[in-house]
């Protein structure tokens, strides 16, 4: 079973039907009970930072994921917001502190000088890097809809699955572990992202 966090944000029951497409058995998960007996977990994200972590927090949901991802090893799916909470910090709205779960900070897109739109919305190419098994069977650069104002930057480069380019280049994707995280929403991105929540219902960190 498949356990998508809900936590009073993010786009549910789009993330929902797209698992659903390719044959998962989900649970929206709304208490620590429903999370500890799932096998793999999907946090999605719409909305601001600060208030994913205060909802996360103040829902009982937060214990149980650091219980049963970063100690049990479980595999979790983060989703745009969903990606961007696992760094410690982030800029949104003035300075919140994240999960910390990896080292990074979560800053604005700085493409306003070069006439780019922020949000960035729409379809881009990611460039995976190619020993990513959560990648596995797409062609070399795969195309994902994007929309969001912020991007996560790391410390070590060794996390970073895939990057994409909008008047700069950002992190698409992180891989750690049993982590893994995509900035875009791959249940709007049709076939691709329909293969890589398949990719995710195979993967075995």
């Amino acid at each position: 079973m498949i356990a998508v966090i809900d936590y009073g944000m993010g786009n549910l029951h789009s993330v929902q039907y797209a698992l659903d497409r390719v044959g998962a058995d989900v649970c929206l998960a709304r208490h620590p009970e429903e999370v500890r007996a799932a096998e793999r977990i999907v946090l999605p994200g719409v909305g601001t930072f600060g208030a994913c972590v205060d909802n996360l927090t103040s829902s009982g949901l937060l214990e149980v994921l650091e219980e049963d991802v970063l100690r049990g090893g479980k595999p979790f799916f983060g989703i745009c917001l969903g990606m961007q909470v696992l760094a410690r910090d982030g800029e949104e709205g003035g300075r919140h502190q994240g999960l910390g779960w990896i080292s990074a900070s979560v800053q604005r897109l700085d493409v306003d000088s070069r006439g780019l739109k922020v949000p960035h919305v729409g379809w881009n190419e990611i460039t995976p890097r190619p020993e990513t098994p959560l990648f596995r069977g797409f062609r070399k650069t795969p195309a994902f809809y994007f929309v969001h104002s912020y991007h996560l930057i790391t410390d070590d480069s060794a996390l970073v699955a895939a990057t994409c380019e909008y008047g700069m280049t950002f992190t698409a994707a992180i891989l750690r572990d049993n982590l893994f995280a995509t900035q875009f929403h791959p249940e709007k991105s049709q076939e691709d992202g329909l293969r890589l929540l398949e990719n995710f219902l195979d993967w075995k960190p």
